[in-house]
């Protein structure tokens, strides 16, 4: 299993880093960081495997209390590291963890389904679309935005940045906690729901721009 993952990074992230040559500056900048959240997905995976193994805990326990922290550090990581050595910029920050998370997810997705191809539906595709690769998103974009504001805040740069991760971990957890019980229909929406005031949010901030 540990081979399969890296299989698919590489017929991903490759075909990938063929386009960054012919992108502009912008586009470049988010598939870029799609492929970083590839990577960051490969590698989470067997991070998760060691603390599973190491815990010795059941797949409840260590989806609800492990690999949000292991998973939401390291999506987090690569927009910390832009945000200190490159740019501040909200709309870049927001761009580039949305990307991360994206990159993430798409690895994610295939690595369950090839595991479980003969047992998955259509239905569970768009399960997966409006709920954890949504989620994945969600979490990290909330991060990268809300570093914009605290990055040049000596006082709030480590307490707020501690403040933000812990909020996207405690959202992963609370939705892998959900959608893991009897409500699990619910738990799909969790995250569209967070998602579609979000983008109303941005339209208008866009239509006020513009005026």
């Amino acid at each position: 299993m540990d081979n399969l993952i890296v299989i698919i990074l590489i017929c991903i992230a490759i075909p990938l880093a063929f386009s960054l040559v012919f992108l502009d500056k912008k586009a470049r900048l988010f598939i870029g960081f799609m492929i970083i959240g590839a990577f960051v997905c490969t590698f989470a995976s067997q991070v998760n495997t060691v603390l599973r193994n190491i815990s010795g805990q059941d797949f409840l326990f260590v989806t609800t209390n492990i690999t949000p922290i292991s998973e939401e550090l390291l999506k987090a990581l690569p927009v910390l590291l832009f945000a200190y050595a490159y740019s501040d910029n909200r709309k870049n920050l927001i761009s580039v963890s949305m990307a991360t998370g994206i990159g993430f997810a798409i690895v994610e997705n295939i690595f369950i389904f090839v595991q479980n191809d003969s047992s998955l539906s259509v239905i569970w595709a768009i399960g997966r679309v409006f709920g954890a690769s949504l989620m994945h998103s969600i979490c990290t974009a909330a991060v990268g935005y809300g570093i914009s504001f605290v990055r040049k805040k000596k006082k709030l740069f480590y307490t707020g940045t501690f403040a933000l991760l812990v909020s996207a971990i405690v959202y992963h957890s609370i939705y892998n906690l959900v959608i893991q019980s009897d409500y699990a229909q619910y738990g799909i929406f969790l995250p569209l729901l967070t998602y579609v005031p979000i983008v109303i949010l941005k339209i208008t901030s866009s239509q006020k721009n513009r005026i």
